[in-house]
């Protein structure tokens, strides 16, 4: 059988590996987006883990607007990023700051 802290110490891994991603990618926005999303899953893990291990469902159903909230996001981010290429031919993080008023 599978202990909560396995599952801990893969949200972890998974939570690390994601910080790791935003500090060292910092040009291109579309894998900031999916760090952004391994930290959501990463968190995920652990609200099920946590949910099972104990007994109530009420981890569970933080994971659905959890889930609910970064299909939201990315749905917005990747319409965004679209509109930023069309007119501004790239999606460079440092580019975006020409968008200041």
């Amino acid at each position: 059988m599978i202990a909560l802290s396995d599952y801990l110490m893969l949200s972890a891994i998974l939570f690390s590996l994601s910080i790791a991603g935003i500090f060292i990618n910092r040009k291109n926005i579309i894998i900031l987006l999916m760090c952004i999303e391994l930290m959501l899953l990463a968190v995920n893990i652990n609200f099920i883990a946590f949910s099972h291990f104990l007994g109530d469902i009420a981890g569970q159903i933080f994971v659905f607007f959890i889930l609910t909230v970064a299909a939201a996001e990315a749905a917005i981010g990747l319409a965004i990023l679209v509109v930023l290429f069309r007119n501004r031919r790239t999606i460079d993080v440092e580019e975006i700051n020409t968008l200041n008023g």
